[in-house]
């Protein structure tokens, strides 16, 4: 007798094959065998399956069984086969109807008890299984997550008996309801908490309007972290689309998708991180942080405290928008569509140009902690903002039209404006897109190259820069970019960069 039913594992970036799980009973001396480059965790589901078909009150088979796990190039890892195997075993012995089992995919790791225990990576899986039109089984803790893939039939297994059963059509498991599913979302700091910083704010507008990267800096205290801080309220809500692509990776993760869920995310990771942690890695390639902050922000405060070359890997991922490791024996590609925000002081000692004089950094120190910073990097930076240290009062006057609120209603119509005019936001604008929407007037455009003859900025820097100007005519609804869009734009690049 033999079984295939096909058990679906998605990564994020790679259209993975479905594994397919091909049991055959044989006559012989009892013994059950994996094949197909199973490895620990997969090898030790012969004792859990074994224990869960007992234990369950059902009969393991006295034969020899052999267990494909198709493609046989693939490795496999995890819990999650243990219950597609146990299936697969009970039908090629007759116990469940092969016919069930052929338009389902399988998800669940068995507990000796034969209780069917939560896995990681069901959101991907369940995205797969409503692609493929089959019906889905998942343990019952991760069934709301599932649902999560709307137009999928989900069944929500508590144990190997009551699937059985289902299968069996003794007792039919009804397809699992989300409806009662109440998604609370954390409210975002308010941008009115800040006190003063009326440039800061203004440059965090027009960043979020255009999803442009930024570098503040300034001396301690000054609000670096607390601005970066309030970016994500100020972006748009996040489309389902996005929505679910940023709910499958915090669950290949192993984070939970449903917490915070759909806000965008932002990821703050420390400077003592290393480049396989910052852009993802490791003998079997995990997303790393800017994976993790896909469709959001990534902040990295106290940028030159970061290893230079932990810095310099995200070169590409700014770019491009994704990151490819690459190793012996495969090669993974992670979606890394993030805006970055960092933070960063003048010197060693933070105080440089302080009126009251307190920086002792010698020009050497301030020349080796400004270099850890490189030159294409900073390049990638569309707004370069001083942070200055403002008067102390510590009952801040609110301002009008200084709220969250505000700022994102302004935010949300600059960003219509760029997706009715060219599908995207204006950061992610490709060269022939640059050439159409970002035009100047002829006297502009001279001017604007003498300026960046003078100031030494690159091509790239240029073309930057035009887009940062488009950004700030949306937020005026202008549809020409004037000399004074041009003029501010110039004011968030420093010279040489």
């Amino acid at each position: 007798m033999a079984l295939s039913i096909v058990h679906s594992r998605a990564q994020v970036g790679v259209g993975a094959p479905a594994v397919t799980v091909e049991a055959h009973l044989a006559n012989g001396l009892p013994a059950l065998t994996l094949v197909g480059l199973p490895e620990a965790s997969v090898k030790e589901s012969k004792d859990r399956v074994r224990s869960a078909i007992i234990n369950s009150g059902l009969n393991f088979p006295n034969r020899r069984i052999t267990l494909n796990l198709a493609p046989a190039d693939l490795p496999k890892d995890g819990g999650r086969f243990d219950l597609a195997i146990a299936l697969g075993i009970l039908a090629a012995s007759g116990q469940v109807p092969i016919a069930s089992l052929r338009e389902v995919e399988c998800l669940g790791e068995l507990a000796l008890s034969g209780a069917v225990r939560s896995v990681q990576g069901v959101l991907p899986a369940a995205l797969a299984a409503r692609e493929a039109g089959r019906a889905l089984v998942v343990p019952r803790d991760n069934a709301e997550e599932a649902c999560l893939a709307s137009g999928l039939s989900v069944i929500a297994a508590n144990n190997l008996q009551e699937l059985v059963a289902h299968f069996n059509g003794q007792h039919i498991i009804a397809p699992y309801s989300a409806n009662g599913l109440l998604l609370i979302s954390k409210p975002y700091p308010d941008l009115n908490e800040v006190q003063g910083q009326v440039a800061a704010k203004r440059a965090l507008l027009v960043a979020a309007a255009g999803a442009h990267n930024l570098l503040f800096s300034g001396p301690p205290g000054t609000g670096k972290t607390l601005l970066a801080s309030r970016l994500p309220g100020l972006l748009p809500p996040l489309v389902e689309k996005e929505a679910l692509e940023v709910a499958a990776i915090q669950s290949v993760a192993s984070h939970v998708p449903l917490k915070n869920w759909p806000q965008r995310p932002f990821r703050h990771p420390h400077h003592s991180a290393s480049g396989a942690a910052l852009v993802g890695g490791g003998s079997r390639p995990q997303p790393g942080e800017i994976t993790l902050a896909h469709h959001g922000v990534l902040f990295l405060d106290e940028l030159p405290e970061f290893d230079r070359k932990v810095l310099e890997v995200l070169r590409e991922p700014l770019e491009s928008g994704e990151i490819v490791i690459a190793r012996a024996r495969d090669k993974i590609r992670f979606p890394a569509r993030f805006q970055l925000v960092a933070a960063m002081n003048p010197c060693p000692c933070g105080y440089l140009g302080e009126p009251s004089g307190r920086c002792s950094c010698s020009t050497d120190q301030i020349a080796r902690y400004r270099n850890k910073l490189s030159g294409p990097l900073l390049d990638r930076i569309d707004l370069h903002l001083t942070v200055a240290r403002e008067t102390t009062a510590l009952t801040p006057v609110a301002q009008p039209g200084d709220d969250t609120a505000s700022a994102a209603a302004r935010v949300a119509e600059a960003r219509d404006r760029q997706l009715q005019r060219q599908g995207c936001a204006n950061a992610f604008l490709d060269l022939p897109g640059l050439r159409e929407h970002c035009k100047l007037s002829t006297e502009d455009e001279k001017w604007l190259e003498t300026a960046c003859e003078r100031l030494t900025l690159s091509l790239r820097a240029a073309h930057r820069l035009l887009k940062v100007a488009r950004t700030l005519a949306d937020l005026e609804k202008e549809d020409q970019i004037g000399r004074g869009h041009v003029a501010e734009a110039l004011q968030y690049r420093p010279s040489g960069q």
